[in-house]
């Protein structure tokens, strides 16, 4: 490697476990080869050693840090074979750059390796390092090069490993891997009309995928751009600069003007236009002064103006640079006209583009209020959520306040009953109460306790030790969060560590108390309701993997919103609505402008998201904004946004490299019933860059490693995944513009009832029509009995005969027989994106008595108070009964979506998956098959690995008509409609 500044990546090779025998002798000689930006390293070769030790560190120049990100390591781990032409393979990692970790915050992580094709045999896990630092001055390589002896055999080897496997491109260009994409125009509701796209869907381009707005019709606007004026004085006329001017813009009836400043000051300050809505072909920009005439009576004088032809205004279209402004001489409107060196001067520029202007979000908008903070478009990050781990273990050499002696304490008849309180930020957790007894002084718990800390994260974890029966603190301490040891897996257990306790100002030293306190990077700390889930990667983002693909959803606009803010003057009653739509994938939130006072607005706004996991779910709601001001009729403010309604899409069931443009019904649950609230229109499109790796992702684990090797119990994730909810919530509230709390939660499904008939229901009858199947088999064959239908008790017979007869043809024959009908049913399978269906979420099958039972809070506001504490234990004993109904049913679906196309690449996997089990089933004789099923199912623990299997990871990921029903939101399926529940 040779020297130059800048920065190098450091990949510290520490060991392998487990490799795969593959030297014919029970052994592997291993070595590593990295590849990175077009350089290659290699380690040493370790003999006949399936659990290597190399400690060697590889160092790789970074060409361009900022592209750090998009940058792909990778490691392949090959057995050296010394006599042969080729080595084995014997598996490989990929690391994203966005998962490279600075010089300091490294950690050693063990990848499991990966298989090169699918018919490879692999197996273990290596241990590295990754990080980037600054670049030394010029040195010697730190990659340990072969003895001399043995570096030409090696280079040639490298040579061999280059010509079998040549290195593909880290950066692949999806516009290459990809068709054109199709639209699918989607009818989601009856008597609704699709409006087509305004043009054909363009190929997408991953560098401007933010900014193509090709899902979107792009709206002209006007574009005016005000920086500063200007204008020459005498020396004796300097005091004149500190006037105070504003300038003035008048299209017609539009009249808008900049903050005041003082003359020669900047203003820097964007204003678009609605081209459609100007009633006038001239632009006329004036600046003026303000005066105030004796007290509080403020005038204005125009100091000059310029003109603009709007006929003859140039027009800018995104990717081409921002239009340069320009000076303009103003035109006195006084009858005398100044003198050349008192003209004045302005700086502008003006121009026609559209929404995809990058001027666009900070400027003045005519059709959204303006500069209103609340008012604007932006795009949200969620804070990056950890677990905190506190386990508290036990006292020491407790001094009480109140009584020193806890023996004297308990033969008095008032022993002492203690408890550990932990605190976090706003987070209080506590032990359960122990009491002291005369034979130990030291209670001991092996609690854990669990917070969820953001980054930056608190400075200090505060623990202290209670006495509950004095109602008095013990001792108490504080720990730096800085200091807590972050770990990604279970390898590395966090040291014990004793705390001092400090009492009052009589006792400084309280006592000790061990505690083991660790912050946890290997889970994914759950925020969001399981059957909309958006993202499972672990808070490390040293596990962190590239994504799949892409995500872009263009919100068109809505129509039809009925009235939610309801004004009277008098006998005239009026309405009016103020519209905007939150989106939601993963960290990722985009909030649209907010369209003043219209039930048919129009946001066409784009947004992309990078997806890591196919099997996850894209929500996007429509609310009203209450905070704009004086947007309620009667002047006054509303506390929080009301909903109008949310949509939630599976992005499993969209075709790759196609778009979706549908109409979606905005619903909620009222009191009185489903209510319309109105109609969304989006443009949806998912595409891929791998397909193989989209395959690949449907057998791996849903949840990162820590989730299955040290599990958090089912009452434990709910309580953490509330917090959670809060947590975001009130980080999301402290932007600007601030995205409120209501919105949050009703996104995350974190205000969703403990009870609902309704819902209860609705999973029951999930439950029942998937069991219905069984009865419908049940019956045919009831019919076969009874030879309902002669022909086909015939052919059943000659099944039957054929079955004794060929044993070995049954199963090869029932497969075989299942692809053809699945096969069959793929023209005929439910395409779309999402949708409503009533009938599914059974809002029509229950009484208003039970509506207002689902829309009152927890806990009730119905009296007595004895009812109303019944009341409230039944609710949470039926929730969770709820809960167990819908899961039952999630299983009987997924079995379901094998077959129903409704995630056509799954299906497709059963169908392939199928086809090559019948294959083997017909060459291989059946009782060997059965021989090696039940070997293989009995064999022994050290064998089996401790992450689910691929069978089961790919039956975790088939979806459930779990996120098809609407949760009083609207969200639901677009089957269609059956009629009214029974």
């Amino acid at each position: 490697m040779a020297g130059g500044g800048g920065k190098k990546l450091v990949v510290e090779v520490f060991n392998a476990r487990n490799l795969m025998p593959k030297d014919g002798q029970g052994t592997a000689s291993a070595y590593v080869m990295v590849d990175f930006d077009g350089q290659r390293r290699r380690t040493k070769t370790k003999n006949r050693d399936l659990h290597p030790q190399w400690e060697e560190k590889l160092e790789f120049f970074i060409h361009d840090p900022d592209a750090i990100e998009s940058e792909t390591l990778e490691l392949n781990v090959y057995n050296d074979k010394k006599n042969a032409r080729r080595n084995t393979f014997l598996g490989k990692v990929k690391i994203s750059g966005s998962s490279f970790a600075k010089l300091g915050d490294e950690l050693l992580i063990y990848y499991p390796l990966e298989k090169r094709s699918v018919f490879s045999q692999v197996k273990g896990e290596i241990g590295i390092k990754v990080y980037y630092a600054d670049d030394d001055p010029p040195a010697q390589p730190v990659d340990v090069t072969p003895p001399a002896a043995e570096e030409k055999k090696a280079e040639e080897k490298v040579d061999e490993i280059k010509t079998e496997e040549p290195k593909t491109e880290n950066k692949p260009k999806l516009q290459e891997e990809k068709a054109e994409p199709n639209i699918v125009k989607q009818q989601v509701t009856q008597n609704v009309q699709v409006i087509p796209l305004s043009s054909p869907a363009k190929k997408l381009q991953p560098e401007h995928a933010g900014s193509s707005y090709d899902l979107v019709d792009r709206i002209p606007y006007l574009f005016v751009r005000i920086l500063k004026a200007k204008q020459e004085f005498k020396e004796e006329d300097a005091g004149l600069l500190h006037r105070p001017v504003f300038a003035k813009i008048i299209i017609g009836s539009h009249c808008v003007r900049t903050r005041t400043a003082m003359l020669n000051s900047d203003w820097d300050q964007a204003f678009a236009f609605h081209k459609e809505s100007l009633n006038s072909f001239i632009a006329e920009i004036s600046v003026n002064e303000e005066k105030k005439d004796g007290g509080d009576t403020i005038t204005e004088s125009s100091l000059g103006a310029v003109s603009f032809d709007l006929s003859e205004i140039p027009k800018r279209s995104p990717p081409d640079s921002p239009l340069a402004p320009q000076w303009y001489t103003l035109e006195s409107s006084s009858t005398e006209s100044p003198s050349p060196p008192d003209c004045m001067d302005l700086m502008l520029a003006i121009w026609i583009g559209t929404q995809a202007d990058e001027a666009f979000t900070e400027a003045w908008q005519s059709d959204s209020g303006g500069f209103l903070v609340h008012a604007r478009s932006k795009a949200y990050l969620s804070p990056k959520l950890w677990y905190l781990r506190l386990t508290v273990i036990q006292t020491q050499d407790l001094r009480l306040a109140t009584i020193p002696d806890p023996k004297s304490r308990a033969t008095a008849g008032n022993r002492p009953e203690l408890f550990v309180k932990a605190q976090l930020g706003g987070q209080v957790f506590k032990t359960p109460k122990v009491a002291l007894c005369s034979t130990s002084a030291n209670p001991s718990w092996n609690e854990d306790l669990i917070f969820i800390p953001t980054e930056p994260f608190e400075p200090f974890l505060a623990v202290s030790v209670e006495d509950a029966t004095a109602g008095q603190i013990v001792g108490q301490t504080k720990v730096p969060v800085s200091t807590i040891l972050r770990r990604i897996d279970d390898r590395t257990e966090p040291p014990s560590r004793w705390l001092n306790l400090a009492g009052d100002e009589a006792r400084p030293y309280a006592g000790r108390l061990h505690v083991r306190v660790c912050l946890e990077g290997g889970y994914h700390v759950l925020d969001e309701a399981a059957h909309a889930t958006s993202d499972a990667r672990a808070a490390s983002k040293q596990l962190s993997k590239p994504p799949v693909g892409l995500l872009e959803v263009g919100v068109r606009g809505a129509s039809n919103l009925v009235p939610m803010k309801i004004a009277k003057d008098g006998a005239v009653a009026s309405g009016r609505t103020d519209a905007y739509a939150v989106l939601k994938y993963g960290p990722k939130w985009a909030r649209t402008r907010t369209i003043l006072d219209q039930f048919n607005p129009c946001w066409n706004e784009q947004y992309t998201w990078d997806v890591f996991d196919p099997c996850t779910v894209f929500t996007v709601a429509v609310f009203d904004n209450s905070r704009v001001p004086a947007a309620a009729g009667d002047g006054k403010l509303l506390k929080a946004d009301s909903r109008i309604g949310k949509i939630r899409i599976r992005l499993s069931t969209l075709d790759t490299n196609r778009v979706y443009l549908a109409s979606y019904p905005l619903t909620t649950v009222t009191p009185m019933g489903m209510k319309k609230m109105g109609e969304l229109e989006l443009a949806v499109r998912f595409t891929c860059a791998s397909w193989l790796s989209l395959m690949q992702s449907y057998t791996a684990p849903m949840l990162p490693r820590m989730h299955y090797v040290r599990p958090l119990g089912g009452a434990q994730q709910d309580v953490l995944r509330h917090m959670a909810a809060r947590v975001v919530a009130t980080r999301l509230a402290r932007s600007e513009p601030p995205l409120g709390p209501e919105v949050v939660h009703h996104m995350l499904d974190a205000d969703a009832p403990a009870w609902s008939m309704r819902r209860s229901r609705a999973n029951w009858f999930r439950l029942a029509a998937c069991l219905s199947h069984l009865a419908a088999g049940g019956g045919w064959v009831h019919g076969l009995r009874t030879w309902t239908n002669p022909m086909t008790t015939v052919l059943a017979h000659l099944l039957v005969l054929g079955a004794v007869t060929w044993p070995e043809k049954l199963v090869p024959a029932a497969l075989m027989c299942l692809v053809m009908a699945v096969a069959c049913g793929y023209r005929k399978r439910a395409g779309g994106a999402g949708g409503t269906d009533t009938w599914q979420s059974w809002v029509d099958g229950v009484g208003l008595d039970e509506l207002d039972e689902e829309l009152d809070g927890v806990p009730t506001r119905r009296p007595p108070e004895v009812v109303r504490a019944r009341y409230d234990r039944l609710r949470a004993l039926a929730g969770r009964a709820q809960g167990l109904l819908g899961d039952v049913a999630a299983q009987g679906e997924r079995m379901e979506a094998l077959v129903t196309w409704r995630d056509p690449r799954a299906t497709g996997i059963f169908v392939a998956a199928c086809v090559a089990a019948a294959a083997v089933f017909y060459a291989v004789p059946f009782r060997v098959t059965a021989l090696a099923l039940g070997f293989y199912y009995l064999r022994h623990p050290r064998f089996r690995g401790d992450m689910p299997a691929a069978a089961f990871n790919f039956y975790r990921r088939l979806p459930s008509m779990a996120d098809r029903p609407p949760r009083g939101t609207g969200n639901g399926t677009f089957w269609k409609r059956r009629g009214p529940p029974k």
